[in-house]
């Protein structure tokens, strides 16, 4: 089953032609090269659970290691 989806869209012309430019650079096609940098840019944006511990890192509630060799073996 393919779950890829068939979308058009408006760009302007001078990003296209960089978009192109790049594609080529890389060895992609335009499509290919299109869903990478997509892929790159929307894969970064985090999740539920590390929105939560970062939120907690920023409040300080981390946990204090003191001995790493302790900390590993926790885990």
């Amino acid at each position: 089953m393919n779950t890829k989806i068939q979308l058009s869209i408006r760009l302007d012309q001078s990003l296209m032609n960089a978009l192109k430019e790049s594609a080529k650079a890389d060895n992609r096609s335009l499509n290919s090269y299109i869903e990478k940098v997509l892929k790159e840019d929307v894969g970064n944006i985090p999740n539920a659970t590390t929105l939560a511990a970062m939120e907690e890192a920023r409040n300080g509630n981390l946990e204090r290691i003191e001995d790493i060799d302790d900390w590993f073996e926790k885990l």
